[in-house]
C-alpha cells in the first residue's frame, strides 16, 4: 500500500482532530438512534458513503476520526476509526470494505489488514479523551459475536478494560501460554492465549483463533474475541480471550475508570 497506508503517517490519518469529535458522534448517533433492526448496515453506510467518500474527494475523514485509504483502487484494504455513539472513551475500527463479522471469508483472504493491530494503534484516541496516558494493560479491544451484535458490519470496540476484569487477567497471566487454555473471568469462561510483543504487527488474533482453536474455525461468527494489553513477566504482550458466550464488549469500560488518577490523602 506504500506510505499512504502507514499508521504512523499522521498527515494521512489525522484529518479530523479531537476537537471535531462531537460532529462525528452526532452523525453516528443520528443514524443509529433508531432501533437496531431498522438499519443493521448503519456503520457500513457511514464509513463507505461518508468517511471514505469524503476522504477520496476532499481528504477529509468526516464524520470519522481517522481513515486509512490510499485510493479507490485499494478500497478493500482500508479502515476507519470513529467515535462510538454512546460517547465516552469508546471508539470503533471499521473496515471500508463490506465484511459482516468474524464469519466473513474475506477476513482470511491474502492481503487483508490485521484489524486488531490497527485498532491497537488507535488507542491514543482513548487516551486523548481521558486526558492523559493509559497503561497498556488498561486498554482492551473487543469483537462481538453474531448473536450479540446490532450491526452487520465488522467493527472492533476500542476502550479501556473493566477494572475488575483487568485484575482477573493479571492473576491468570502466569498460567496462560501460547496454546488456548480455559480461564474463568468472573462468571464467564473463556479460552485464553498469550501473544508476546509490543504491538500486534506480527500476530493477527483472528487468525490465531481460527488456526489454533479447532472448534472455532467452522463457527467463527459464534465467537467473541477480546484482546487486552498486558505486561507479562517476560515482557510486553497481549492476552486474547475467546468465547461463544456474551459479547466481549461487556468486559470493556468506556469511562476508563481503571486509568483514573489515584486520589491522594489530604
Amino acid at each position: 500500500m506504500g506510505s499512504a497506508m502507514n499508521t504512523r503517517d499522521t498527515r494521512a490519518i489525522d484529518s479530523v482532530r479531537l476537537a471535531g469529535r462531537l460532529t462525528g458522534i452526532f452523525c453516528l448517533g443520528a443514524v443509529l438512534a433508531a432501533p437496531a433492526s431498522a438499519n443493521r448496515n448503519a456503520l457500513r453506510e457511514i464509513v463507505q458513503d461518508q468517511c471514505a467518500a469524503h476522504w477520496l474527494q476532499q481528504h477529509s475523514a468526516t464524520p470519522c476520526e481517522r481513515i486509512l485509504l490510499a485510493d479507490s483502487a485499494h478500497f478493500r484494504d482500508g479502515f476507519a476509526v470513529l467515535a462510538d455513539r454512546k460517547g465516552g472513551a469508546h471508539f470503533l475500527l471499521v473496515p471500508t470494505r463490506t465484511l459482516a463479522g468474524m464469519e466473513s471469508p474475506g477476513l482470511f483472504e491474502p492481503g487483508t489488514p490485521n484489524y486488531f493491530a490497527a485498532a491497537w494503534a488507535a488507542r491514543d484516541l482513548v487516551a486523548a479523551v481521558v486526558g492523559h496516558g493509559i497503561p497498556r494493560a488498561a486498554v482492551g479491544m473487543a469483537l462481538n459475536p453474531k448473536h450479540a451484535r446490532s450491526q452487520d458490519q465488522f467493527h472492533i470496540h476500542i476502550e479501556c478494560m473493566r477494572k475488575d476484569v483487568a485484575k482477573e487477567l493479571q492473576k491468570a497471566a502466569p498460567a496462560i501460554g501460547d496454546a488456548w487454555s480455559t480461564v474463568a473471568i468472573g462468571a464467564w469462561s473463556y479460552e485464553a492465549l498469550r501473544i508476546m510483543g509490543e504491538d500486534l504487527a506480527g500476530s493477527d488474533p483472528i487468525t490465531l483463533l481460527a488456526d489454533k482453536l479447532p472448534a472455532a474455525k467452522a463457527a467463527m461468527g459464534d465467537y467473541t474475541l477480546v484482546v487486552a494489553g498486558m505486561d507479562f513477566k517476560e515482557g510486553p504482550g497481549f492476552m486474547a480471550l475467546a468465547s461463544t458466550g456474551p459479547a466481549g464488549e461487556l468486559l470493556l469500560d468506556s469511562t476508563c475508570a481503571i486509568a483514573a488518577p489515584a486520589l491522594r490523602d489530604p
